[in-house]
C-alpha cells in the first residue's frame, strides 16, 4: 500500500507549491485527512493551472513522479507549460 507515502508526498509538494490561496491550500489538507489523495492531488494541480502559476522544472519533475506512482499523468501533463524556465530567474 503506497497511501501513506502519497500522503505524505503531497504535503511536501503541497507545502512547496507556488499556491497561496488559504482556502485551496485547506480544501487540499482535508482531502488528505480523510484519505482523497487523489482528490487533494488533483485539486492542488488543477489550481496551479486554473490560477496559471508558474512551477519550476525540478517541482514538475516531483509532480510527475508521484502522478506516475499514483496513475494520475494526465493532471500533471497540463502543467507543463507552466514551468518557468530556471535560468531567466536568476
Amino acid at each position: 500500500m503506497q497511501y501513506p507515502r502519497h500522503r505524505a508526498a503531497i504535503e511536501n509538494l503541497l507545502n512547496d507549491s507556488p499556491i497561496i490561496r488559504e482556502d485551496v491550500i485547506e480544501n487540499v489538507r482535508e482531502f488528505l485527512m480523510v484519505g482523497e489523495y487523489g482528490l487533494a492531488f488533483d485539486t492542488m494541480c488543477s489550481w496551479i493551472y486554473e490560477d496559471d502559476l508558474p512551477i519550476s522544472a525540478s517541482y514538475h519533475d516531483r509532480l510527475r513522479e508521484l502522478a506516475d506512482d499514483m496513475d494520475a499523468v494526465e493532471v500533471v501533463e497540463k502543467l507543463h507549460e507552466h514551468i518557468q524556465d530556471e535560468r531567466r530567474q536568476r
